[in-house]
């Protein structure tokens, strides 16, 4: 019966009008899963199945907005013909808002492992599928990555709805559209892409709906699968997508004409195309005065080149420049590496990879021993390894520092720790020439790069004047409202 079952039925094929071999094909097609639930019954003369994907669907809604009403139906002593029960199911029965008409296979077992009821009755060749999702889930939180001193706190999370709805919320406007999509072929995951329509680009917004199409990825478990589909250029070390797990965050960067893209079981959405300037600005920008953002701001700049700077320029001044420091202080470097077995290079190398070893091993630990680890590797480890002569003092300051230093960026910590170790080999061999040339690379590289036909350092360069006012300071209120800075108003957008 299983042999025959397999070469007749497969996904693409339209539900059968006899219930039981609708039955019978289903459990065939999912393999006799155990979460697949049935429940017979007889309504109005007609036999009926509800099927239901078991802890996907509420149950007490299941009881309290499917059985009274079938039950109520079967009381009133009405005999139905199967078609005219699913006519009255299905068009004057209020059950829930989300209700379709599974007619495949294939579109029954989706709406059935989303946490649909769906509602089958013999002699008809469709199904009626209601809404009823009642599977676990994690509540609106504190932002992760992107924590604010003032402003609300809510983050994204792991529902695809919930986060659009955390969206809608904020934006009360007809302008706001979200569309869903399914992309992968075995998870079938939920993508939601919303933007405003009168100010999005409407080339850029197709531009992406055609790449999400041509995903060949067939498992979608988290925006990272799909991010590297996104971009114009999977090999620069800055990315041009952005990410943030802040509704009010992603609402601003839709008003700006981007579009936000929304995976399901990702509590963290993609916005697109992404500028520079953007890593050094935050949601505390734009509720604290415009002095003290300005101030905040240019810290982060300054930061950002100090922590990929640093360790390359010591290392290559105490190689090649050792002029360039004051005479006590060279005396002082020269007789704490005098006691130890490396050379300068050497040395910072394995600091770098210490502390980054030290980070990933932090991120990784369970919280409850967090603390005893941080205590270990900050004082004792570091500690230990200056008194054992293995490392010199000046070099685990100076990368301690520069580590501190990137935290001050955290989306682009990533690129600062590729640049880093590029910047750190370049002077360590080279000296400040090393340094020149790598930073001449990289700043043709960031000039160069564009997504959707948005340059990554507009305003600045090509330069927008208009632009300037929210770049390395940020202009008061008055003058950031009187007239919108948007994508399209920027030089050098290719339309």
């Amino acid at each position: 019966m299983k042999e025959n079952l397999k070469q007749k039925v497969n996904f693409k094929d339209n539900l059968s009008s006899d219930l039981k071999t609708t039955i019978l094909n289903l459990k065939e097609l999912m393999d006799d899963t155990n979460d697949f639930v049935t429940k017979y019954a007889k309504v109005a003369g007609c036999n009926i199945c509800i099927i239901t994907c078991e802890t996907m669907v509420n149950t007490a809604a299941t009881s309290t907005l499917i059985y009274p009403p079938l039950t109520a139906l079967d009381m009133s002593g009405v005999q139905l013909q199967p078609g005219e029960l699913m006519a009255k199911i299905n068009g004057e029965l209020l059950i829930a808002v989300e209700q379709n008409q599974p007619k495949t296979y294939e579109e029954l077992t989706l709406v059935f492992m989303s946490g649909f009821a769906i509602i089958l009755v013999d002699g008809v060749d469709y199904g009626v599928a209601i809404g009823l999702q009642g599977f676990a889930t994690r509540g609106v939180q504190r932002p992760l990555i992107h924590d604010n001193i003032r402003g609300a706190c809510e983050a994204f999370c792991e529902v695809l709805r919930f986060n659009v709805a955390l969206v809608r919320r904020r934006v009360r406007s007809p302008n706001f559209v979200s569309k869903i999509t399914k992309v992968g072929e075995y998870s079938r995951t939920d993508v939601a892409i919303c933007y405003f329509k009168d100010k999005v680009d409407k080339d850029m917004l197709r531009q992406v709906e055609e790449r999400l199409e041509k995903i060949p990825i067939k498992m979608i478990l988290e925006g990272g699968y799909i991010e590297p589909f996104l971009q114009d250029s999977g090999n620069s070390i800055f990315t041009q997508i952005g990410i943030t797990d802040r509704p009010d965050n992603l609402a601003a960067k839709l008003y700006d004409g981007r579009i936000a893209v929304m995976v399901e079981g990702s509590p963290f959405a993609m916005f697109l195309p992404l500028l520079f300037n953007e890593h050094f600005q935050t949601t505390d920008d734009y509720t604290e005065m415009s002095v003290y953002a300005s101030f905040i701001r240019l810290i982060k700049y300054f930061a950002f080149f100090l922590c990929m700077l640093l360790p390359g320029f010591f290392v290559a001044t105490t190689n090649f420049h050792p002029e360039l420091f004051p005479q006590h202080i060279l005396f002082n470097i020269l007789s704490a590496e005098q006691k130890t077995p490396f050379a300068v290079l050497s040395e910072a190398v394995i600091v770098i990879i210490i502390f980054e070893v030290m980070r990933e091993a932090g991120l990784r630990l369970p919280s409850v021993v967090g603390h005893a680890f941080s205590i270990v590797g900050g004082l004792v480890l570091g500690d230990i390894v200056i008194s054992v002569g293995l490392v010199s003092g000046p070099i685990v300051l100076i990368v301690a520092f520069s580590t501190i230093a990137s935290f001050v960026v955290p989306d682009l910590y990533p690129s600062i720790s590729v640049m880093r170790f590029a910047f750190l080999l370049a002077g360590g061999v080279l000296g400040l020439l090393g340094l020149s040339v790598v930073a001449a690379m990289a700043l043709f590289k960031i000039c160069s790069m564009s997504a959707y036909g948005v340059p990554y350092t507009a305003p600045l360069s090509p330069f927008t004047l208009k632009g300037m006012r929210d770049y390395f300071v940020r202009r008061g209120w008055h003058k950031l409202i009187k007239d919108d800075m948007t994508l399209d108003s920027m030089a050098g957008v290719v339309k």
